[in-house]
């Protein structure tokens, strides 16, 4: 299982929006809209890199709103 923060900025106004629609995607564990560089910080699972490489590019990027991305996988030290 590889887990990963997936940040994302927005057009003006859309973080809420981008949010909403990102909830119901399969694979999201959880979304909060935030303040900063960053809009919308999403927490998501799949089973392995290339499965996580997919949710991001098939299922996140394409939402409405997004400008870019920056995918984080989690490391444990």
């Amino acid at each position: 299982m590889v887990r990963a923060y997936v940040l994302i900025q927005t057009d003006s106004g859309k973080a809420a929006d981008v949010a909403n629609g990102i909830r119901a995607i399969g694979g999201v564990m959880s979304t909060e809209a935030v303040t900063g560089p960053y809009d919308v910080i999403v927490f998501v699972e799949a089973d392995d890199v290339d499965a996580l490489g997919q949710l991001v590019v098939t299922a996140i990027q394409p939402v409405e709103g997004i400008v870019r991305t920056l995918t984080c996988p989690v490391i444990h030290l």
